[in-house]
């Protein structure tokens, strides 16, 4: 009898365990990825200028004002989603808005930018997507704001949506001045 009853006992086990697992995660943000780099300082780069390989731009080149860090590819279908709101950010000035070209050919992306427009101060290239180790980054969209001390203050993973630039990012960059 107990035999009989074992696989069912094991099966009501698990299920008790997803179901606590599942009320315990209900109403979190399960696609915020938290980054250990947010408070600490940026990491040192040595990147090219996208359409001009012998102009490296270095995190030291970068200081002196807050700016955030948006990581796309011509190759990402969620970046052009993003892009309107990256390119609104950019014209209100509130914030200097630096690309970073995330394992793109320097063709796909100038004909990207050519294509959707360049709301970007700077936009540097990582062809092989070593740099990006570095910053932690796994995939595009990704932003990061850096603050004027070379600080990252923030890291958003995805899409950057006009709700997220009202309620996270110009409160933090608010709160930077």
């Amino acid at each position: 009898m107990i035999r009989r009853l074992l696989p069912f006992v094991a099966f009501l086990g698990l299920a008790v365990l997803l179901g606590a697992g599942v009320m315990m995660n209900s109403g979190k943000d399960t696609s915020a990825i938290p980054s250990p780099l947010v408070g600490r300082p940026a990491p040192d780069f040595a990147l090219p200028v996208l359409g001009e390989p012998g102009r490296i731009v270095r995190k030291a080149d970068l200081l002196g004002a807050p700016y955030l860090l948006n990581v796309w590819g011509s190759w990402c279908p969620a970046c052009r989603d993003e892009h309107p709101v990256i390119t609104r950010l950019a014209e209100s000035g509130v914030v200097r808005v630096v690309g970073y070209d995330y394992k793109d050919t320097t063709e796909d992306a100038q004909r990207w930018l050519q294509q959707f427009g360049n709301p970007f101060e700077l936009v540097i290239t990582d062809e092989d997507g070593r740099a990006a180790l570095d910053w932690g980054i796994y995939g595009a969209p990704e932003t990061f704001l850096v603050d004027a001390q070379g600080v990252i203050r923030w890291k958003h993973v995805g899409p950057v949506t006009d709700e997220v630039v009202q309620a996270q990012l110009l409160p933090l960059l608010e709160s930077m001045r």
